[in-house]
């Protein structure tokens, strides 16, 4: 990180030690332990002691207000909290009692990036740091249960509180079997060099970071992410593998073409992308530049990795998410529950084969709503073609139904954001007296540029049906976006549905 380097031995050594110091805080096999950092080197110790234990780790999205922090540890029963010094300070007054805390000092480049008062960056007095724990505790080397458990990671939740998706424990041989596949599924193999640019605390970041850690790879930490330091770290590093999201690869195309010539990216040879919808002409686009090294995954927190898609055969079939991964089924189902043929679009269903099982924390009676013929579905549709290859459609929740016609507003802003006035774009529906619904269009312009609703309209109709055309948008600097790049819509819908008995 930074200039900061750390060797495997070292990084397990470290991880062995604060294993011992977690066991002896009353950490042990099956309970929680919560990790609040930013992307730092002690984020992967803290990773590596969890896995040492066979606890859960439950990584805490670090924008989260202290009063979701203290949720969050209550409904986990988290047994210690190990955070970074300014994220301490800003939710200590919400840390339960009975959780322990363990802090890092916030590193400089942390706080250079993310504007931190320096003072804010130095642990509390009296406060059990990293460094003080690791150099007193007794190590813990059985590594006999690393793999066992994955993270308890905490979901959106459509209404209400976040939901906390816990993984059932695997025998020791399973364990074993399901890291050889999530490297496989990532290419990943002793030697490989990789960046980690997205939040180690969102899931598929965080399943990636375990994998390169399992495999023996090397692993370059960005504060955060910024998209010519990234083609910087590529060509310093010799970079040859990522995972990224649809966002990373909008800024990096949006980058002059003077600056993304200004780099060699030669060593790449496996980019994976996942999260979000990423536009046909944005992957087109990044293929171009970067060759036939980019693969997309659909996955999702309670399916693990389900389908994965080559260059080559997203080229063949724009659009693609793959086929399902060996061992593993897909299903559409329409909304009454009826199983659909191929190219007709409903919901998708995914069979845990290969995977651990799954239950929702402290809410094991949810998972039934999810479930069908033994499959679980995360809201997602789409559609299998003849040759079992899928398409994703829309969320389920953010169908709009207008005039008892379907609207997928995932395939109208994959066409929004082509238009070189738009940076980013969000289409909703809103509530309308004689349709039902009707669509509108939050719109971030590009710089310096100042694009006209008729303009918009104007060039969606060339590319759409009238039907599937906001005749509404608002302009705005800002859309709610997780750091995975996936949009937070409901934030985007209740100002609009706020007192009515149904926001659809």
């Amino acid at each position: 990180m930074g200039e900061v380097r750390v060797g495997l031995d070292v990084l397990w050594e470290r991880g062995a030690r604060l294993a011992g110091a977690l066991r002896e805080r009353g950490a042990q096999e099956d309970c929680a332990v919560a990790i609040l950092m930013r992307n730092d080197i002690c984020f992967l110790e803290a990773m590596i002691a969890t896995s040492l234990l066979g606890a859960y780790p439950v990584p805490i999205n670090w924008h989260q207000a202290g009063d979701e922090v203290g949720y969050i540890l209550r409904d986990s029963a988290a047994r210690i909290l190990l955070a970074h010094a300014d994220l301490h300070a800003r939710v200590r007054g919400d840390i339960p009692a009975e959780v322990g805390v363990i802090v890092s000092p916030t590193p400089a480049m942390l706080g250079t990036a993310y504007a931190i008062d320096p003072a804010l960056c130095v642990p509390l007095p009296g406060t059990d740091t990293f460094d003080d724990v690791i150099a007193a505790a007794d190590p813990v080397r059985d590594r006999s249960r690393v793999g066992s458990r994955g993270s308890i990671v905490y979901t959106s939740g459509t209404t209400g509180r976040p939901k906390g998706v816990r993984r059932f424990a695997l025998p020791p041989e399973e364990a074993r079997r399901f890291g050889q596949l999530s490297q496989q599924w990532f290419d990943l193999h002793p030697g490989i060099r990789t960046v980690m640019a997205g939040p180690m605390y969102h899931s598929a970041p965080n399943t990636y970071t375990r994998a390169v850690l399992g495999s023996g790879g090397s692993i370059a930490l960005m504060p955060r992410f910024d998209a010519e330091q990234l083609l910087a770290l590529i060509e310093r590093e010799r970079i040859s593998h990522l995972h990224l999201v649809p966002t990373m690869f909008v800024r990096l195309l949006r980058l002059p073409e003077e600056t993304r010539r200004r780099y060699d990216l030669s060593s790449l040879e496996f980019v994976v992308h996942g999260a979000a919808p990423c536009s046909r002409e944005v992957k087109e686009a990044m293929i171009a530049w970067w060759g036939p090294v980019i693969h997309e995954y659909y996955a999702a927190t309670e399916t693990g990795m389900v389908t994965r898609s080559s260059s080559e055969e997203w080229l063949a079939r724009p659009g693609t998410l793959g086929k399902a991964w060996p061992g593993r089924s897909l299903r559409i189902y329409s909304e009454e529950g009826r199983l659909l043929p191929p190219g007709q679009v409903g919901d998708i269903f995914v069979g845990l084969q290969g995977v651990p099982d799954f239950t929702y924390q402290n809410a094991e009676s949810q998972r039934a709503q999810i479930e069908r013929d033994g499959l679980v579905t995360n809201g997602d549709m789409g559609y299998l073609d003849e040759e079992g290859y899928l398409f994703l459609v829309d969320r389920r929740k953010d169908l709009v139904i207008s005039g008892g016609v379907n609207i997928y507003p995932a395939e109208i802003e994959s066409v929004l954001i082509d238009h070189p006035g738009v940076t980013d774009c969000a289409v909703i529906g809103i509530p309308d007296e004689e349709y039902g619904e009707k669509l509108l269009a939050y719109v971030i312009p590009a710089a310096h540029a100042q694009p006209q609703a008729a303009d918009l309209m104007q060039f969606l109709r060339r590319r759409l049906a009238g039907f599937k055309v906001p005749r509404e948008f608002i302009f705005t600097s800002h859309l709610p976006r997780d750091d995975s790049g996936k949009l937070m819509k409901r934030k985007l819908r209740e100002p609009h549905w706020a007192g009515r008995a149904s926001a659809i």
